[in-house]
């Protein structure tokens, strides 16, 4: 059994890459994997600052951070930072997919710009960055895919194209973790319900509506999605793939 005071430090050694780590989310999973010790890369596509904010916090802590500028919906840019970030560490042991785009409509709204730009940000992006990162895992390598709740229940109409991008993830996830195993590589979902950052605030015009539709009554902090990020990430992790788990409050229930 896992010593729970030795899981504090169960990724030392280890190298992260975190796509869309600059904010939100994903960069709570970053500073959460520097804190269980690891050296973490994260792309990100507009906010330098923020970013470079969210490196210098794991600097802070000893730990090795690499910034990277990548769209992840272009495909040859979605390689290269997996490329550049075990370039960089000498290693890559978790790769966490979580940048995505999110584009909500009437349907007769989402034509096939905006179609394109979501399968290739969300579903081809993702399935890219798990395929380079692979080729750099060894055994007890991570890859990780952050989805929505709305893959599980979708309340709101606009919904349909970005839930099909994310319900993809489930696939995704089952297909690779099957491919993968065999080289002790585990590969898992995690699906947020709503969680309180900038471009979903707990305080927005239809948080309490939101907030009714969850057993537990409130949003999410990006903390804790990321504590679940980090277990599957850690040793704790170990015998987990091709699952989907849902931190949603109650959302799916």
């Amino acid at each position: 059994m896992l010593d729970p005071m030795n899981e504090l430090n169960d990724m030392n050694g280890k190298a992260a890459l975190v796509t869309g780590g600059g904010r939100g989310i994903g960069a709570a999973v970053v500073l959460k994997l520097a804190e269980r010790g690891a050296d973490v890369a994260l792309t990100y596509e507009r906010d330098d600052d923020s970013a470079a904010a969210v490196a210098e916090k794991v600097k802070a802590m000893g730990r090795r951070a690499l910034v990277i500028r990548a769209d992840n919906g272009d495909a040859p840019a979605v390689a290269a930072a997996v490329d550049e970030a075990a370039a960089e560490f000498g290693r890559l042991d978790v790769l966490v997919n979580n940048a995505a785009v999110f584009h909500v409509a009437p349907i007769e709204d989402l034509g096939p710009d905006e179609v394109d730009r979501t399968l290739a940000a969300n579903v081809r992006g993702p399935f890219l960055a798990a395929r380079a990162a692979a080729g750099h895992m060894t055994e007890g390598g991570r890859i990780i895919t952050i989805g929505s709740n709305v893959a599980e229940r979708t309340v709101f109409p606009g919904f349909a194209l970005y839930a099909m991008s994310k319900t993809a993830m489930t696939g995704m996830t089952k297909g690779l973790a099957r491919d993968l195993g065999p080289r002790g590589i585990t590969v898992n979902l995690v699906n947020p319900g709503p969680t309180d950052t900038a471009s979903n605030p707990a305080d927005s015009p239809m948080a309490d509506t939101v907030r009714g539709l969850t057993v537990l009554g409130r949003y999410a902090q990006p903390g804790d999605i990321a504590e679940t990020v980090a277990h599957l990430a850690g040793d704790g992790g170990r015998y987990v793939t091709g699952a989907t788990i849902n931190v949603d409050g109650g959302w799916a229930v």
